[in-house]
């Protein structure tokens, strides 16, 4: 599982479920066709307000021995279709089979990660 933390116009946090493909010091996460309430959305707008995001990735077991955490902090910038977006696409579609049967057209976001924070109970 995987959250993004943004924060909105009145300074609250803002927090949802990604999907998402790594590459080097980079994260991306694209709009998908997941029904959404508004083609709007708050995330995108966000990040055009103030870039700076979190990522939380975490691993749940009944196994507590087995739980894990990653924290990543970066900017992160919109990326509108165009030929940016091929390469993020190659990797969330080799990640996730429904990318590659059905890759998405909207926005991506990019975050250029600059602080990784993990930890395990192992």
């Amino acid at each position: 599982m995987a959250r993004l933390a943004t924060i909105d116009p009145e300074g609250r946090p803002h927090l949802v479920p990604i999907c998402f493909a790594l590459a080097d010091d980079l994260l991306y996460s694209a709009v998908d066709r997941k029904p959404k309430r508004s083609p709007h959305l708050q995330r995108l707008e966000n990040i055009r307000l103030h870039p700076q995001v979190a990522v939380l990735v975490d691993h749940y077991e009944d196994d507590w021995t087995r739980l894990w955490w990653a924290r990543l902090r970066g900017p992160a910038r919109v990326l509108e279709p165009g030929p940016e977006r091929e390469r993020p696409l190659e990797l969330l579609a080799a990640k996730y089979r429904q990318y590659a049967a059905d890759p998405p057209r909207g926005d991506m976001i990019e975050v250029r990660i600059e602080e990784w924070r993990v930890w395990s109970a192992a």
